[in-house]
């Protein structure tokens, strides 16, 4: 891989990773740079921002997921053509999977790639603390990935002061590491969070204007220039690259209460010349519904297959002449009310599904499934019903983490198949299915979970399809059955 790229991380969760990255993404724009960026780890929405709010494309990459191999084929066939790419990554820079392992961690996504490592330290409340927390960060990079520090949530009175401290410790100890500037604290520009993570870009005001304010902030208390110089290593001149290229990144989408932000997708330049089905692909994607992959979809798209976007929450019913339905996850109970109030695509999707169209439904969409929703407020909304169940709030997380799932009848999954994908959800239900084992990597747990039939596949994991390509294979099979 030739492309100049950089990873985002820090020590742990909650140390303004998104905020940074945003900003820089916006910054790099702003120099025309054709920037790309990628998500380390399973999370859905802070690619959301670098797609909806900045406007360029974003991928998870995860080593979980896909292995050491296939994770740097899907990045290097991603970033391919553009000038940079900026990898965004996940909790503390050094936690895998179960918090121990070093596979699924931002550490090992960079080593596997080769990417060098800006390092965010989130120094407010400290002083001199800083120093051992850097070089304790440092000392446990065995390959030498950490180029670049950023001090983040500090003032630029500290910053110069502290600064003197922490550029002598680093030349004392030889490390080839920049101290690259700070992010001051300013409550402004804030990314706020809810109890499953950072709220959607959608539900924030004002958002692109804090993140082009950001974006003028960092570009003065950070040396981009040096950024860009680490990003590039030594095999070539990003800053001339820089100054020759054009913006090709996606325009700026309409406003983000429009709906049409979620219909609006890249085609991701998938050539169909092949294509072996006229098949049809029904996707929710609305507020509601809009946690996807992008290499899902695009598995898809890759067999032939049509997307079709509709709204459960706008919409009257399903689109005409679909062969397959997906129902994605998202926040479906923060939206209860208005989905019970649509009855008519309650009905159109209860039709589809009674009469047999293959259908794929995943946490939010499994939800959606149920009879009763009740919300964290105790109030009960009755939903599609071909789950007759009731899905609530238990106010904790709910086996949270990465799962690796196997078919126990072989409807889907066959000679010993298994699909990955992950949990994170403070809802469960009255019955989360029997026809699918549940394995959870490290501890080995396992327990039962997901409703299939020959016709689909429901439950709360959200699945990630690279992992196991056989599954959208049998999937578009059935489609092309129903058809």
């Amino acid at each position: 891989m030739s492309i100049p790229r950089i990873m985002i991380a820090a020590p742990k969760s909650g140390s303004g990773k998104t905020l940074i990255t945003c900003s820089l993404l916006s910054a790099l724009k702003k120099k025309n740079i054709d920037v790309v960026s990628c998500k380390c780890g399973p999370d859905y929405i802070d690619p959301m921002f670098h797609r909806t709010v900045i406007g360029i494309p974003s991928e998870n990459l995860d080593t979980y997921f896909t292995g050491e191999e296939k994770t740097i084929e899907i990045f290097d066939s991603f970033s391919s053509g553009y000038d940079m790419a900026v990898i965004e990554g996940v909790m503390g820079l050094y936690d895998g999977v179960g918090g121990i392992s070093e596979i699924g961690s931002s550490y090992h996504l960079a080593k596997v790639t080769d990417t060098p490592i800006v390092l965010v330290v989130d120094a407010h409340g400290m002083g001199r603390s800083i120093i051992p927390i850097i070089e304790g960060m440092l000392s446990y990079d065995e390959n030498k990935l950490i180029k670049g520090i950023i001090l983040n949530r500090i003032s630029k009175s500290f910053y110069e002061t502290i600064g003197v401290l922490i550029k002598e410790a680093l030349a004392e100890d030889k490390y080839d590491v920049k101290l690259l500037g700070y992010f001051e604290k300013r409550d402004e520009l804030t990314i706020s969070s809810r109890h499953l993570g950072l709220k959607l870009p959608s539900e924030i005001d004002d958002i692109k204007d804090k993140l082009d304010t950001s974006a003028d902030y960092i570009s003065k208390t950070v040396d981009i220039e040096e950024l860009i110089k680490i990003a590039d290593g030594e095999d070539n001149n990003c800053n001339n690259k820089a100054n020759k290229c054009n913006i090709t990144a996606n325009s700026d989408k309409s406003e983000l209460s429009d709906f049409s932000v979620f219909k609006s997708e890249p085609d991701n330049n998938i050539d169909d010349s092949n294509k072996k089905y006229d098949l049809t692909l029904a996707v929710a994607r609305d507020e509601a519904f809009c946690f996807y992959y992008d290499a899902n979809i695009r598995m898809f798209k890759e067999r032939g297959v049509k997307i079709k976007y509709f709204s459960p929450l706008h919409d009257e019913r399903l689109p005409e002449d679909v062969d397959g339905l997906l129902l994605g996850g998202g926040y479906p109970e923060l939206y209860g009310e208005e989905l019970a109030k649509n009855k008519s695509m309650l009905s159109s999707v209860k039709k589809a599904i009674s009469d047999g169209l293959p259908s794929l439904a995943e946490c939010g969409g499994f939800m959606y499934l149920h009879k009763e929703l009740e919300d964290d407020k105790g109030k009960t909304n009755a939903l599609v019903g071909v789950i007759d169940a009731k899905v609530s709030y238990t106010g904790k997380l709910v086996r949270f983490g990465y799962v690796e799932l196997s078919d126990k009848k072989s409807r889907f999954l066959f000679d010993d198949n298994k699909i990955k994908g992950h949990e994170f959800h403070y809802y469960d239900s009255t019955d989360n299915g029997m026809d699918v084992k549940a394995v959870k990597p490290i501890t080995e747990k396992t327990w039962d979970c997901c409703y299939v039939s020959d016709d689909h596949w429901w439950g709360f994991p959200h699945l990630y399809y690279p992992s196991c390509p056989d599954f959208v294979d049998e999937f578009v099979r059935r489609m092309m059955e129903r058809k």
